[in-house]
């Protein structure tokens, strides 16, 4: 190590951390946990519990109703494998009863399997149970026999209660037995949803559901719109989306989406569900009590992992709006991560009529009939988007460093943001506790682009240790750049006082040979303890360079694999190390323990997954575009690791590597090293060649009509076409499926413009999307296969009229042409490119 003068000096932005006034309260709510239960759930004012620990919650909803039950199970592992701790999802009262007195929970609709394979994969589980819910569903979840009757809904009306009775107690006899008391997964129960004037009302169902038999430690209600909720009884719930479809066509970005992208500590989100309520509401928190900010914690259950879209209005969401804004919820004090949607689905076909929300149902949004993919990280058909790898990210660091982060505070600076339009002032806040914590900067935000911030660097001062000035060498933050950085962060006895890199995860890697590992638990020596070193994983930021400044008296010697290490005083640097599998910098600690700090570069850290394999936890990079699922039911509870990718082949990285290389059923492994993973390459095993794309062809059977008259339902919002337009004056192109074409894991794709497009196999409706730009992807196994193989696809496109007030993204009407032909001034009908897109899941276990 070499001697290092102090860097001159640089204007440097500050932020002093306060210490706290008073403990967080504890007990002053009645929402307790089950007697007796090994790891209660308690509610302070500031954090959540758990067996006595800080808990950091991540819940993602999945409505089961609105995907084929055989794939419930390998759904659910990819959303544990993304980082969620618990899936949350309405109990659609008219998916159950459509029909009066005909209440089913049968195949799509079975709750209690459902909930019992949330506890299968250790998954907490979170019904809405209503009775209104809303979810872009047909009368809010209301069935229609309920709404002829002579009563008032959402009241404590008795005709109305009476009927909700039954159905609560339908909901409690599919989750007998699963509440914490009997070790099931059931943590939280929401009454209603979004009744924001009704305390009341809220209370009553509350009894009434307690009354029918459910149980949970925690009573929720959403919060937004300035929510009265009946004093302590509902933990409020909060939201926030980076983009709305429910505000008007010509509105712009509204600026209640605007605000999530700053660091803030107003909680509430007043647009949500704003179309529904009478009276807008602005600034306000909950009004349950005058001090409801200081007795209960900001949690989310609804922060924007999408957006559907309306007919009027057609939003589109990009990976980085979705993860900006969950790492800001972080940096402005959440402590319960809550996402709708995590994963998308498509709406079940009614007995009777649609199940879609719409105008003709007195709703002021026309939604499409069928689809209900959420633009969600996890897609319609479980496809994996640019989303997921974002949050991933995110929930790795919060489930290794959320007990860390739930009980710190969050502290702005005092040179904020002027306003709203402010796009000069860099956002930024820090998590802190006395001496300790996390820096969190938020440089993108959709539509309109930030600018790079040069010559940047902080000072945080703490109530308990010195200030940290930090990095060393101010850094530009670049233009659409969102991260979180450590501050005196302890690892394995050494102490990191800053790093210039985004912690993701902890795995313990052993020193010695993995062949050695007799007992299987991953350490090397096969006596069951653990012997290996602690190895901090790290993200870099792209155009950000990757500095880590250690506490020189926590540690006796560094080695780096590059860069440069220099001392100033009591703390050693590292600088110039070239992000990467090889980044591993190596710490003997002062208490004689090794570390190691793993600095991957921004796109490879997002493909890192953490889970249990081969009997250790592991550390597994997969390729961009592919996940990979932790089983460890599989295979008579030996566990097996499968990995969902392209078709042709795939490749996955471990660290610790395996004691003996994997085997892929029906294919061939060849092992690497890469860096200080081991990399395995998997091919098939020739008796399946099966590319990854291939070619359909989409034959023009009928020229496009005229548009359609531009039509207004509720609100003045523009309706979407009616159904004989489809029969009359739709574009309609023939798809043929090739024999021989694998229909499971075969996806679809239609590159297409124009204003709303069907998909129907004979006379069913199969498929539908609005246009907004994005492809349109339809799953063969979910189709009629007799009928699809004899007839099969059939796609009508409507175009849309010139003056029709429909809000598209901008970039969104170009045309990919090939036979289409336009409606003279409006959308342009064209079905383009259009691809099979083929899949493979690769199942890896032990010999």
């Amino acid at each position: 190590m070499t001697s290092l003068r102090p860097p001159p000096r640089s204007t440097s932005l500050r932020l002093r951390v306060s210490a706290p006034a008073a403990p967080p309260l504890t007990g002053h709510l009645p929402l307790a946990d089950a007697p007796g239960v090994p790891d209660p759930i308690e509610v302070t004012s500031r954090y959540l519990t758990r067996g006595g620990r800080p808990w950091f919650p991540v819940s993602g909803e999945f409505h089961y109703t609105r995907y084929p039950a055989g794939e419930w199970e390998e759904e659910l592992l990819k959303m544990k494998a993304g980082g969620v701790t618990a899936v949350a999802s309405y109990v659609i009262w008219i998916h159950h009863e459509e029909t009066e007195g005909r209440i089913r929970f049968d195949g799509d609709r079975d709750l209690r399997r459902f909930a019992r394979l949330c506890a299968r994969h250790g998954l907490d589980f979170i019904p809405r149970i209503g009775p209104w819910s809303h979810a872009e569903v047909r009368n809010g979840g209301l069935p229609d026999w309920l709404l002829i009757r002579a009563c008032t809904p959402r009241t404590d009306d008795p005709a109305y209660l009476e009927p909700v009775r039954t159905w609560f107690e339908a909901i409690a006899g599919q989750l007998s037995g699963l509440d914490r008391a009997h070790g099931g997964p059931v943590i939280a129960i929401q009454i209603e949803n979004e009744l924001y004037d009704q305390p009341g009302h809220l209370l009553t169902l509350k009894r009434m559901a307690q009354a029918a038999g459910l149980s949970a430690p925690l009573w929720t209600s959403t919060a937004w719109g300035g929510v009265q909720l009946p004093p302590g009884e509902m933990l409020p719930l909060y939201g926030g989306y980076p983009e709305t479809f429910w505000t008007e066509a010509d509105g712009g970005w509204p600026d209640t989406c605007r605000k999530h992208f700053f660091f803030t500590h107003q909680r509430d989100d007043e647009g949500i569900g704003a179309d529904l309520r009478p009276t807008p509401v602005r600034g306000t928190e909950p009004m349950d009590s005058a001090d409801s900010a200081a007795r209960f914690p900001w949690a989310t259950c609804e922060l924007g992992g999408g957006m559907a879209v309306s007919y009027h209005r057609r939003p589109r969401v990009e990976a980085a709006d979705v993860g900006a804004l969950g790492l800001t919820k972080i940096g402005c004090g959440s402590v319960w991560q809550g996402y709708y949607m995590f994963h998308g689905g498509t709406n079940p076909v009614g007995e009777r009529t649609t199940l879609q929300e719409s105008h003709a149902t007195g709703y002021p949004n026309d939604l499409p009939v069928r689809t209900y993919d959420f633009q969600a990280p996890l897609g319609e058909y479980g496809q994996y988007r640019p989303s997921y790898d974002e949050l991933r990210l995110q929930h790795l660091l919060l489930a290794d460093f959320g007990s860390l982060l739930a009980p710190m505070e969050s502290f702005l600076p005092a040179r904020q943001p002027a306003g709203q339009d402010d796009r000069d002032t860099l956002r930024w806040a820090v998590r802190a506790s006395a001496d300790s914590g996390f820096l969190f900067v938020n440089n993108h935000q959709p539509h309109e682009e930030l600018p790079a911030h040069p010559d940047t660097s902080f000072t945080v001062e703490f109530p308990a240790g010195p200030a940290l000035t930090f990095p060393s060498t101010p850094v530009t933050v670049p233009t659409g750049a969102y991260f979180c950085w450590p501050l005196r962060l302890d690892v394995g006895g050494l102490r990191l006082d800053w790093a210039t890199a985004q912690p993701v995860c902890t795995v313990v890697v052993d020193d010695g040979d993995a062949d050695a590992d007799a007992d299987g638990d991953g350490d090397g020596d096969g006596d069951g303890e653990g012997d290996g070193r602690t190895v901090l994983v790290l993200a870099a930021s792209e155009g950000v360079p990757v500095e880590l400044a250690l506490d020189a008296r926590t540690l006796r010697s560094v080695r780096t694999p590059s860069g440069e290490c220099v001392t100033l005083d009591d703390r050693v640097l590292i600088t110039g190390l070239r992000p990467g599998t090889d980044a591993l910098v190596e710490v003997d600690t002062a208490d004689g323990e090794r570390v190691g700090l793993l600095v991957l570069d921004a796109r490879t850290a997002r493909t890192a997954y953490k889970g249990v394999a081969w009997g250790a936890e592991r550390l597994v990079l997969c390729e961009a575009g592919a996940g990979v699922v932790f089983d460890e039911h599989a295979r008579d509870g030996q566990g097996e690791l499968r990995v969902h990718g392209p078709a042709g082949a795939t490749s996955f990285a471990v660290l610790p590597a395996p004691p003996r290389p994997p085997v892929v059923k029906g294919a061939h492994v060849r092992e690497s090293a890469d860096g200080v993973f081991t990399r395995y390459r998997v091919t098939g095993d020739g008796r399946e060649p099966r590319p990854v794309l291939r070619a359909a062809e989409a034959v023009l059977v009928r020229a496009v009509g005229p548009a359609p008259e531009p039509v207004t339902g509720v609100q003045g919002r523009a309706s979407a076409p009616a159904d004989e337009h489809y029969d009359t004056t739709a574009a309609e192109y023939a798809i043929t499926v090739p024999d021989g074409l694998p229909l499971t894991g075969t996806l679809l794709r239609v590159h297409w413009s124009g204003d709303v497009a069907r998909a129907y196999v004979g006379d069913r409706l199969v498929a539908d999307q609005f246009h907004s730009g994005r492809v349109w992807d339809i799953a063969l196994d979910r189709l009629p296969a007799f009928a699809l193989r004899g007839e099969g696809l059939r796609l009508r496109v409507l175009p849309r009229a010139a003056d029709a007030r429909v809000y598209v993204p901008e970039g969104a009407q170009g045309t990919p042409r090939t036979e289409g032909t336009s409606d003279a001034g409006g959308a342009v009908v064209a079905v383009g490119r259009v691809e099979w897109v083929m899949t493979r899941t690769w199942v890896v276990g032990e010999e």
